[in-house]
C-alpha cells in the first residue's frame, strides 16, 4: 500500500507540474507571443529578480479608468504580501464614470472581475480577456444585453476595454502567461472609477449621485488591499459584492 501511495503521489506532482508546463508551452507556438517573449521576458526577469521575485509568483492587475492607469502587483509565493510591480497609461478611453450597463454603451466595466482568456492572436496584437458580464452586471443590465468581450489588449482604440500599446502588451501578457504556468489558476483583474480615496469620492459622487452603492462597496475592496496589499475574498450574494 505504501509502494502505491508514493506511486500516486509521484504520478500527481509530475501532471501537475507537465499540466503547468504545458501553458507556456502552448502560448510559445503562436508567433506574437514568441516576440514578446523574446523582447520583453529577459528585461522582465531581471527586473523582477531586483524586486526580490525570484520564485513563482501571483500576479493582481488593477485599473483606474479616471487616472487612465492600469497596475501590476506581483507577489512571490514564499511572501505574504503583493508589491507593486509595473504601471502603464491606457492609450485610449471610451464611455464616462460608471459601470457597463448594455452592449454599446461604450463604457468600461467597474467591478471585480478576473482573466478568462488568453488570445494569442487576437485583433489588437495580444489581448487578456475579463470576465465581464458577471452576476452582479447582468442583474445590472436588466432586460438590456449587457454586451461582452472586454479585454486588455495593445492597439490604442476602444469601446470599452483597456488598450496599452503592442509594446506594453507584450509585458502584461508575458506576466501574465509566466503566472499562470506557475499555477495561478484565476488572475484577479479589478477595474476601479477612480483610487478610492475620500477626497476623490467627494469629488465624483456629486456628479454620479446614481453609483453610491456601486462605489461604496468597491471601496471596501480597495481599502482593504491598501490596507493589506493582499487581495480580498469577493463573493456575489443577490447582486451584491460580499467583500472578506
Amino acid at each position: 500500500m505504501k509502494w502505491f501511495l508514493k506511486l500516486l503521489l509521484l504520478f500527481s506532482m509530475t501532471t501537475t507540474t507537465i499540466a503547468q508546463t504545458d501553458f507556456k508551452a502552448h502560448q510559445l507556438t503562436f508567433e506574437r507571443v514568441r516576440t514578446a517573449y523574446k523582447e520583453k521576458w529577459p528585461v522582465l526577469k531581471t527586473e523582477l529578480e531586483t524586486a526580490g521575485i525570484k520564485e513563482a509568483f501571483n500576479l493582481y492587475i488593477v485599473a483606474y479608468k479616471y487616472e487612465s492607469r492600469l497596475e501590476i502587483w506581483v507577489k512571490d509565493r514564499n511572501k505574504k504580501q503583493y508589491q507593486l510591480f509595473k504601471a502603464y497609461s491606457f492609450c485610449a478611453n471610451s464611455g464616462t464614470l460608471g459601470p457597463k450597463i448594455k452592449e454599446g454603451d461604450l463604457q468600461t466595466p467597474e467591478g471585480f472581475y478576473h482573466v478568462n482568456a488568453f488570445n494569442p492572436k487576437s485583433n489588437f496584437y495580444l489581448s487578456l480577456g475579463v470576465n465581464y458580464p458577471n452576476g452582479i452586471d447582468r442583474l445590472r443590465s436588466g432586460k438590456e444585453k449587457p454586451g461582452g468581450d472586454i479585454y486588455i489588449h495593445g492597439n490604442c482604440v476602444t469601446v470599452g476595454c483597456i488598450p496599452l500599446t503592442d509594446e506594453k502588451i507584450k509585458e502584461v501578457y508575458v506576466l501574465a502567461v509566466e503566472a499562470r504556468n506557475a499555477g495561478q489558476q484565476q488572475i484577479p483583474v479589478h477595474i476601479f472609477p477612480f483610487k478610492m480615496n475620500t477626497a476623490n469620492l467627494n469629488k465624483q459622487l456629486p456628479r454620479f449621485p446614481q453609483q453610491k452603492n456601486l462605489w461604496e462597496t468597491l471601496r471596501v475592496g480597495y481599502d482593504y488591499f491598501q490596507k493589506n496589499k493582499l487581495i480580498p475574498t469577493v463573493t456575489e450574494l443577490n447582486g451584491k459584492y460580499i467583500i472578506k
